[in-house]
């Protein structure tokens, strides 16, 4: 099928003239989303800001080999704020030869977080050291190995003592031979004033190993600069969707989209060219934030890749929005919708997005690639397209069950939303291969969806993973068994399918088939795109990779003979009306719970 763009660009400019009048409402909103975006930009850009900045404040003399500690470079130091040694207001006091703080928990802990600072400027100027053997002689390498049992009866220990490092200590004498133990020279701590292991300006901060270990240093920074990029690229597409999904549903009331209907252009042409100036204005808003950040920070970050991450959740927002406006009898059963797409596709692309630099799980959203980007952070290609595929496909397949609506007949027909769901489906159909094919494209779906759960699961697998591992394989089963059910259920209903045991048999066979080919797909450019935090597994459970053969072939056909027997129960319980269905779905569920959780176990 031929695009043809010259009448797609005809609706479109019909399309910004139609909407160019807008009311003091909207235009208020809108100014107020510019005002916050315009606010918080340069904040995120120069990302010299946290909540805890200038927590601790530090009076030291300008001359001071501390002074740089505090004020030159913020971002080791965030919290500490310099200020000159007689201003009363301060928590610590570096004079020349003594280091005072305020007798308070607030001084205690500002003269923690400044030793802890000098440590951190130091590294920072050995790392730039241009030989980097000298200033750092002593390379660790840590490995961790599992710790052996042991064998009591395998013979008697040694007597012995040990040195405790100031004087000798003398070696066991067992069965197999004598030794000597070593002699030590070691200090308990005791330093100068004059002093100290910390180098450079660590001399007047008693002693500290090279690599602290206390909370206060290892613990992650609260990830600031992530949730305002995160939030400057949700925050315009919320707008652009109220605005897009009016106009979607303004021609369906009273009958206006008529015209366009018996015009010489096909519903994708009037879909695509309504969707076109919202995609460019959501697109346009995205690239000048990725450029305006880009510029605020010196030319870094914001490069192709921020933009065309960005393009998965513009099309998502979109595709749900356009949904929705084919599902709504008004605006207000609209803005329901628009606010549960909301809620849900901002929690999915928002949240995760926040942890760029902390957790592995972030990956599941796109914006996480935006962020990662414009930090200037190295990206994988398989972790780009496991963040950007789901989505995207998403997108596409929400216009394709929409476009199956834009039709006469279903576009001015007044039904409740779980109806429309249904006509949205049935449109689709067309025989018992559809079964397969529509159980096939809802795999995206079911994907995102699961990964939503993933993220939701995700701070209770810290505490309690087992807890959070069944909990997703209960989302799993919720979701796939819906996915492949919902569509045979519409088919019945609309009679596309004969309520007969037989048409329930070969409609639930194809649909778990055409699941099962979907479900391996994914689960190889999952595999592809990297490791997977354990608890993000689960939600692929269905797809371990065994090494021996028949193991292998039996996992194969396992699920195979699951997603089609499950589908099958749903699809006999759909040919006996509404409740049998209900009654075939949780069935299903069941099983396929049952099954997973004998899965994981087995692998455990």
């Amino acid at each position: 099928m031929t695009v043809r763009w010259r009448p797609i660009a005809r609706i479109a400019r019909w399309e910004l003239a139609g909407s160019v009048a807008i009311d003091r409402r909207t235009g208020a909103m809108i100014a107020v989303a510019l005002l916050l975006a315009s606010a918080t930009l340069p904040v995120a850009a120069i990302g010299g800001v946290s909540p805890e900045s200038g927590l601790f404040r530090i009076g030291v003399e300008e001359t001071s080999p501390y002074h740089p500690v505090v004020d030159d470079d913020p971002v080791p130091a965030p919290a500490l704020a310099v200020r000159s040694p007689d201003n009363g207001e301060i928590d610590v006091l570096v004079q020349p030869h003594q280091i005072s703080l305020a007798d308070s928990e607030k001084g205690r802990a500002a003269y923690t977080d400044f030793r802890g600072a000098i440590g951190t400027y130091n590294d920072v100027r050995m790392r730039a050291e241009a030989d980097q053997s000298a200033a750092f002689p002593v390379t660790v390498a840590v490995q961790y190995v599992e710790r052996s049992a042991i064998d009591l009866d395998a013979g008697d220990a040694g007597d012995g003592s040990v040195g405790d490092g100031s004087t000798g200590g003398t070696g066991g004498d067992g069965p197999g031979g004598t030794g000597d133990g070593g002699t030590g020279d070691a200090s308990d701590g005791e330093v100068s004033d004059a002093g100290g292991s910390l180098g450079g300006l660590g001399g007047l901060l008693a002693t500290q190993n090279s690599s602290r270990s206390d909370p206060s240093s290892i613990d992650p920074p609260f990830p600031f600069r992530s949730l305002i990029f995160a939030f400057l690229f949700v925050l315009p597409l919320n707008f652009v969707i109220q605005a897009y999904g009016s106009s979607m549903l303004r021609e369906r009331l009273n009958r206006r989209g008529e015209l366009t209907l018996v015009a010489p252009v096909t519903p994708s042409e009037i879909v695509a060219g309504k969707t076109l100036p919202y995609l460019a204005i959501a697109v346009g808003f995205e690239v000048l934030l990725a450029v305006g950040i880009g510029v605020l920070r010196g030319g870094s970050g914001a490069g192709p890749l921020a933009v065309l991450a960005v393009l998965p959740i513009v099309g998502l927002f979109l595709g749900l929005t356009f949904l929705a406006a084919m599902f709504a009898r008004s605006f207000k059963e609209l803005t329901f919708l628009t606010v549960t797409i909301t809620v849900g596709v901002t929690s999915y692309a928002f949240v995760p997005a926040i942890f760029t630099d902390q957790l592995p799980i972030a990956l599941i959203s796109p914006l996480t690639i935006v962020v990662r980007d414009l930090q200037g952070l190295p990206i994988e290609p398989g972790a780009a397209l496991f963040s950007m595929g789901p989505p995207a496909l998403v997108a596409l397949i929400a216009f394709g069950l929409g476009m199956g609506l834009y039709r006469e007949e279903d576009l001015f027909t007044q039904r409740p939303v779980p109806w429309k769901v249904l006509d949205a489906f049935a449109g689709r159909i067309t025989g018992v291969r559809s079964a397969a094919l529509l159980s096939a494209a809802l795999i995206p779906f079911v994907f995102v969806a699961e990964l939503i759960g993933v993220a939701a699961l995700f701070p209770v697998s810290l505490s309690y993973p087992t807890v959070a591992i069944v909990l997703v394989l209960v989302v799993v089963a919720l979701v796939e068994e819906a996915a492949k059910s919902i569509h045979l259920y519409a088919g019945v209903v609309h009679d596309l399918y004969p309520r007969t045991r037989a048409s329930a048999l070969k409609i639930g066979i194809a649909s778990g088939l055409g699941f099962f080919v979907a479900e391996k797909f994914v689960l190889i450019v999952a595999l592809a795109g990297g490791e997977t935090p354990a608890v993000q597994e689960a939600a692929l459970v269905t797809g371990g990779v065994p090494e021996s053969v028949p193991v292998l072939i039996g996992f194969l056909l396992a699920p195979l003979v699951l997603h089609a027997g499950t589908a099958t129960l749903s699809a006999l319980g759909a040919i006996g009306g509404r409740r049998r269905y209900a009654v075939g779905y949780s069935l299903a569920v069941v099983v396929h719970l049952a099954y997973n959780l004998v899965v994981v176990m087995a692998l455990a």
